[in-house]
């Protein structure tokens, strides 16, 4: 069984779980940004393919590697693989659903507690000798408690529902949207209520994206949505950076049409100085709080993930159904892999 890699060697290593697939296999590592002809020269008798979450793997590397029969993403994010292509070679495509829920939730209430306490100015001004001064302007202008907050979840999977779970005992009111409304007993479980998304988007004092990228969510937070947005709302995006407009995000910030914004996800990734989102005016730039999307990368998330990898590496060599399978193959021929 040969198996190729494409992301961080150093990772995958620290991170493999003691299976007899990991001790059995043939693994061979491509850097993210290996162009696809290195790797079906190096690969191309490949039977597993494994990726970043950010990796691309497109139609034609999946093409020129006549063995595959599985392709698994490290984290949960897939969107960067053709998988269309895939699901016509009858190739299973996974990922690691839900795995990092927890760690995506506590980072986006991490973003929200940052910007009410505005923690990036708090930490620049006590440095700058300026604690007093901070403390005495902060008492003047008012300090928002979550327990103050309506919040409301766009989407309400797996991250929606572990940041629900854990904002509950803030004492906040929670609101979500989804295409389809949940049943009254998993809205009484997690202490949701449903609103429209025009509702929920101007009366929510924050509001927490958790959808995927799709066609239709590319976008979505744009010059439309954020006016429709309280000018004292906060937007958090922990989900994709593909959701949101930077134009629109930039000049609505610029514009006050909004007070402020968390981001642990931005596009393009890498992030460069010149996004339109981190090169703000000055005014305005202690109103955006970043993190380097490190929300679902904890410890433990990447043992769960990687044991769930290995797992469906092991199912797939003994002829059986992978799990979170997200391209639809309900089983390919047994093959001597």
């Amino acid at each position: 069984m040969k198996i190729a890699v494409i992301g961080n060697e150093e990772r995958y290593k620290k991170y493999m779980p003691d299976m007899d697939s990991t001790k059995e296999a043939e693994i061979i590592y491509f850097p993210i940004g290996t162009s696809d002809e290195e790797i079906i020269e190096s690969g191309k008798d490949s039977d597993i393919l494994l990726v970043d979450a950010i990796a691309p793997v497109s139609q034609n590397l999946i093409e020129k590697l006549p063995n595959l029969r599985l392709i698994h993403s490290e984290g949960v994010g897939y969107n960067a693989i053709d998988i269309q292509t895939a699901k016509e070679r009858g190739i299973y495509v996974c990922n690691n659903k839900g795995v990092n829920a927890g760690a995506v939730a506590e980072q986006t209430i991490l973003l929200m507690l940052g910007l009410l306490r505005k923690v990036v100015s708090g930490d620049r001004n006590v440095r700058e000798g300026n604690q007093i001064q901070t403390k005495e302007k902060a008492m003047i202008e008012g300090i928002t408690e979550l327990a103050d907050c309506k919040i409301g979840l766009i989407g309400f999977g797996d991250i929606a529902k572990a940041t629900a779970k854990r904002l509950y005992p803030f004492e906040c009111e929670l609101y979500y949207y989804s295409r389809t409304r949940l049943s009254k007993e998993v809205e009484d479980e997690y202490h949701v209520t449903y609103s429209e998304l025009e509702e929920l988007t101007a009366n929510c004092d924050i509001i927490s994206i958790h959808v995927p990228v799709t066609e239709e969510t590319t976008g979505m937070i744009n010059q439309a949505f954020l006016k429709k947005m309280k000018k004292t709302a906060y937007l958090v995006n922990t989900a994709r950076g593909e959701i949101v407009d930077n134009i629109a995000m930039r000049e609505a910030l610029i514009d006050g049409e909004l007070q402020g914004a968390g981001f642990d996800t931005i596009y393009p990734e890498p992030m460069k100085k010149d996004n339109p989102l981190v090169n703000l005016p000055a005014e305005i730039e202690d109103a955006v709080l970043f993190s380097p999307h490190i929300g679902g990368i904890t410890s433990s998330t990447f043992f769960r993930s990687h044991k769930n990898i290995w797992s469906n590496v092991e199912a797939v060599m003994n002829d059986q159904r992978p799990n979170y399978v997200v391209n639809g193959v309900l089983k390919i021929k047994k093959t001597n892999i």
